[in-house]
């Protein structure tokens, strides 16, 4: 008896199907975690130089101090004042800037808080500020 083609060589191709298979999953994994992980993002641009002039902004500023006291262009307002009034600036303007300046004794969750209340009344560009040293 003779033996056929496939049983004389050994395996002259190899099969990239599993391949495919698995690099098409781990694509699938990544395009449905990526939005989940760029909305947890805070995004800040800060300046790099250090000397600069100071210029005139339309940015509204909004002020958290020590005693954990809301300000909104210099006007003391409540939380949901301040989510009303930058609601309105961000459909009247919806490229409204906003800076933060927050005591750097408050903890980390407060701040994060009100930067969370900025981006949900519609603000998409908010910058912190910072004392130079």
């Amino acid at each position: 008896m003779e033996a056929s083609d496939d049983e004389e060589g050994g395996i002259t191709g190899i099969n990239i199907t599993p391949l495919v298979d698995v690099t098409l999953v781990v694509l699938i994994i990544f395009m449905a975690t990526a939005p989940l992980i760029a909305r947890r993002a805070i995004k800040v641009d800060l300046p790099k130089a250090a000397l600069h002039e100071k210029t005139e902004t339309d940015a509204l500023s909004v002020a958290l101090d020590g005693a954990r006291r809301l300000t909104l262009s210099g006007k003391a307002v409540t939380a949901d004042q301040l989510k009303r009034a930058l609601a309105l600036a961000a459909l009247a303007d919806p490229g409204q800037a906003v800076t933060v300046a927050a005591d750097h004794n408050l903890p980390y969750g407060e701040v994060t808080a009100l930067l969370d209340d900025i981006r949900g009344a519609g603000v998409r560009k908010v910058g912190l500020e910072v004392a130079r040293k």
